[in-house]
């Protein structure tokens, strides 16, 4: 067979079989029909081949998670076969298996590429868990590959929706330590972007061509979070059947994120300043210290202050992480990107969902600027969301925004715009009566009405300058 023959192809990624796809090949039938029905209990979809030159004629027509190997094949071994595997398929996973273990059998493998080496006969629970290992793996890989285009095209800097005073602040300050391998800690609401922000600082740091590994700290008990963060040795608890890497091994040489770090516990939060002072753990379990490099991004929708004060949260652990702060500002702060954010998510949603590209109203842009959106940015989203898969029309209309926004939007009587008005025109008018009709409620107190806001009076004041507002006098109460 050419070597053209091996057509390189994308992991299986379960379309095959849940568990993953792995081709056996060897010339035993007892050994190959063995190893189908031990894998296909365990379900992982099995094919197999009598001979290297087949299971190569199989590779080129199928893709696989993984390759089980037969060393000692009748014809081309299977140390010739594991090369031209490796010459056309570099992520491919390849474990040898052959009847003479010996050690210059296993270092020609690993050698010669191979992910691990097993010895017949086999134990199965052995076996098993070598197989789920290095499937693992392939479809990590595999994952990491794709989650970098999706990022590069979806989240990266550049690509980041806002033109606001605030978001303008934050591009700067992520342009200024993206670069650096610092400790950032993000603070803000929840639905304000924290991830995107770090996913942002990942792509545009010398870590990019490295995995970013996001984990939400606070959706898991504290045993199965630091198992999921340090990894364990077999043996370590009562269902640790084989030994685990940890997210921060995985993540070495790229970046971690730790969603809502403020959930874990004190005993976890030791764990992780020891790591940020000293770069090395252990396994649950294990007795060998781990070195790692890896950059932690942190983030919090809670005053991490407060809770050092209430005796929740290390303080050591909070100025480890408070190198670097960004604090995100809530949507209600930086409303005049909702219409940018609007226009991108009627695109995106248009685009998922195989629509026209919609446009907005006049009608349903004013609630959308004047509502408090305690939800933020997601909560925005999900309303353009639903109002692409609700309309029939070109148009995305008012009746399609859900009641409960209606409900808390803006009490202002608005006129209708000039029909040759355009978005930006139609927004600063809605912006400037919103504006005027605070100024109003607050006696004409420009500082009050900041607070109100709660936004800096520098801010509203460039703000009244911008949409040419006349403050008048205060009345006397």
């Amino acid at each position: 067979m050419s070597e053209a023959a091996i057509i390189p192809r994308a992991a299986a990624n379960g379309n095959s079989g849940l568990a993953g796809a792995v081709l056996i090949i060897d010339d035993e039938a007892e050994i190959r029909e063995s190893l189908q029905t031990l894998l296909e209990l365990e379900g992982f979809a099995v094919e197999t081949a009598a001979s290297g030159e087949a299971g190569l004629q199989r590779i080129g027509e199928h893709p696989f998670d993984l390759i089980l190997l037969d060393l000692a094949l009748p014809g081309r071994n299977g140390m010739d076969i594991l090369a031209e595997i490796r010459a056309h398929e570099t992520g491919l996973p390849v474990i040898m298996i052959t009847a003479f273990g010996t050690v210059e059998n296993a270092v020609r493998a690993m050698q010669g590429g191979a992910a691990n080496f097993v010895q017949k006969p086999w134990d199965n629970e052995k076996l098993l868990a070598d197989v789920r290992a290095a499937v693992g793996w392939r479809r990590a890989a595999e994952e990491n590959v794709q989650l970098k285009r999706a990022l590069k095209q979806r989240y990266n800097f550049e690509n980041i929706v806002g033109k606001s005073e605030p978001m303008l602040k934050i591009f700067d300050l992520v342009a200024q330590v993206a670069n650096s391998r610092s400790t950032v800690l993000l603070q803000g609401e929840s639905g304000t972007g924290k991830e995107i922000i770090a996913k942002a600082l990942h792509l545009n740091s010398p870590r990019h061509d490295r995995p970013f590994v996001p984990v939400n700290t606070g959706s898991m008990p504290t045993d199965l979070l630091e198992s999921t963060l340090f990894g364990h040795v077999k043996g370590a608890f009562t269902s640790a059947i084989a030994s685990k890497k940890g997210l921060f091994e995985i993540a070495d040489r790229g970046t971690l994120f730790l969603d809502e770090i403020a959930t874990m516990s004190l005993e976890t939060q030791a764990k992780i300043l020891r790591v940020l002072q000293d770069r090395r753990f252990m396994h649950l379990g294990g007795v060998q210290e781990i070195q790692v490099d890896v950059r932690i991004i942190a983030a919090t929708n809670i005053d991490l202050r407060t809770l050092v004060r209430e005796g929740r949260f290390r303080e050591d652990l909070f100025y480890r992480l408070n190198v670097i702060t960004i604090e995100l500002p809530p949507l209600r702060q930086r409303r005049e990107d909702i219409p940018l954010l609007v226009q991108f998510f009627l695109k995106k949603y248009a685009e998922e969902n195989d629509r026209p590209v919609r446009r907005i109203t006049p009608e349903a842009l004013r609630p959308l600027m004047s509502y408090s959106w305690p939800g933020n940015v997601r909560e925005l989203e999900n309303v353009i969301e639903r109002a692409v898969v609700l309309s029939s029309g070109s148009d995305i209309t008012i009746d399609l925004l859900p009641d409960n926004l209606l409900g808390r939007g803006t009490s202002l009587t608005l006129h209708d715009p000039p029909t040759d008005a355009s978005l930006f025109e139609i927004v600063e008018d809605v912006e400037r009566r919103i504006i005027t009709d605070m100024l109003e409620k607050c006696n004409w107190n420009q500082t009050e009405a900041a607070e109100r806001f709660k936004v800096p009076l520098s801010t509203l004041n460039q703000k009244i300058r911008r949409l040419n507002i006349e403050i008048k006098k205060k009345t006397r109460v």
